[in-house]
């Protein structure tokens, strides 16, 4: 198999491959991008014996390949570091082509053009009717108050079910995401079930009384047949479990990370509020620039050597996109915000392959309407609070306590 670097390789040894390089524990909001870059300098296929024990790609090159390459890197094994899945298989996050396309393909037509335009309009209205108390209020907290809030909304939106059935939902999402930090196993698995039963039921419902299947996305994927035959049942559930919670973590955090790039940065506000045309090139560098995910994983399917380093056949790798985004021998002046990088190759905070994220035009939209209303209305962010983060598989805050200072 070819390595992703063929280079001359050193020789490998067991003591050497198993070497504890890093502490995955590190969290600090910059303390990650600077183990990062430590780690690309010295040893961009790195081990650590935290977390179970993993591997750690923080190079774009091999990263991009291990997303892009599913017949050498497998989701199938473990998809997250660390391991967290207790039940059932969920995919196509857990499937690799071909088994994962047909559940992919039920999922394309609600992403099309004109359903796209739905969400433009419709995201704009939830964002402004959050954030507008939260501004007359003069302080509030960019994830707890605004940045968890608007994907559970849209969730709603999204799977047509009612505020508080989506309220239950994000509860219940809450209370896996705080299970996630701790690493209580126990909880992991008690939140997961009670997903499994609200998706359980969301399929019952779609079963007597069918929608649209362009636009309900239980409905799409009970329509759709594969060589002639539906979806397996177990395939459907473990479907909505994941898209329940899926699209909420993510822009929890990176919105957070958008305010606290601002508090230390208003020059960027001003730039933007000036020339308000450069907010889809902001967008794209913030992404690049605080990219939410360090720890989604693949294992190869046989055994590699890649910067001399082997890894066996089913060792976990967690694909750090939040590393490989600030990769300096593709991105110039890597740790700073420029918005001039179009002649540069595509950031991967969406990931690459078979497994790009299918929501990524939702995610954009959000975003987008976040920034322009930050933009618009807010002069100067101040942090007033301690900030929590993140740990594996996610990278970002939990909390950032602002007071604002309104545009006059």
């Amino acid at each position: 198999m070819r390595p992703l670097d063929n280079r001359p390789q050193p020789r490998n040894t067991d003591r050497f491959s198993k070497a504890h390089d890093f502490d995955a524990s590190v969290d600090d909001f910059d303390a990650v991008h600077a183990l990062f870059a430590d780690l690309r300098g010295r040893c961009p296929v790195a081990h650590s014996n935290d977390l179970g024990g993993f591997w750690l790609f923080t190079r774009y090159e091999d990263v991009e390949h291990a997303i892009s390459t599913p017949s050498e890197y497998t989701t199938t094994v473990q998809n997250v570091v660390p391991r967290v899945a207790t039940t059932g298989r969920r995919p196509p996050l857990h499937l690799d082509p071909p088994e994962h396309t047909p559940y992919r393909r039920s999922l394309t037509p609600l992403f099309r053009r004109e359903r796209m335009e739905f969400w433009e309009g419709s995201i704009r209205e939830m964002a402004e009717e959050l954030f507008q108390p939260l501004l007359a209020r003069g302080e509030f907290d960019a994830c707890r108050d605004f940045g968890y809030p608007l994907p559970a909304k849209v969730l709603a939106e999204f799977f047509g079910i009612s505020a508080e059935d989506a309220e239950t939902i994000r509860r219940i999402g809450n209370d896996f995401t705080i299970a996630l930090e701790k690493m209580d196993m126990e909880m992991i698995q008690k939140s997961s079930l009670v997903l499994y039963e609200a998706a359980a039921r969301l399929i019952e419902d779609r079963k007597a009384t069918p929608r649209d299947p362009g636009s309900d996305p239980v409905s799409a994927m009970l329509a759709m047949r594969h060589e002639g035959k539906p979806l397996p049942d177990d395939g459907i559930l473990g479907t909505v479990r994941q898209l329940l919670v899926v699209g909420i973590i993510a822009p929890t955090t990176f919105i957070g990370s958008m305010a606290i790039h601002f508090e230390r940065h208003p020059e960027h506000l001003a730039l933007l509020r000036k020339e308000p045309d450069k907010i889809p090139a902001a967008v794209d560098e913030l992404l690049r620039l605080y990219t939410p995910y360090r720890g989604f994983a693949r294992t190869p399917v046989d055994e590699v050597t890649v910067c001399g380093r082997t890894i066996r056949q089913d060792e976990p790798i967690a694909l750090a996109f939040t590393a490989a985004n600030r990769d300096p021998a593709v991105f110039r002046e890597p740790d700073e915000f420029r918005l001039d990088r179009q002649s540069e190759p595509p950031h991967l905070a969406f990931g690459r392959g078979p497994h790009m994220c299918a929501g990524r035009g939702i995610a954009l939209v959000m975003i987008t309407a976040t920034l322009e209303l930050f933009v618009r209305h807010i002069e100067r962010f101040d942090i007033t609070g301690p900030i929590p983060m993140t740990t594996w598989p996610e990278y970002g805050p939990l909390s950032v306590p602002l007071a604002i200072t309104p545009v006059k």
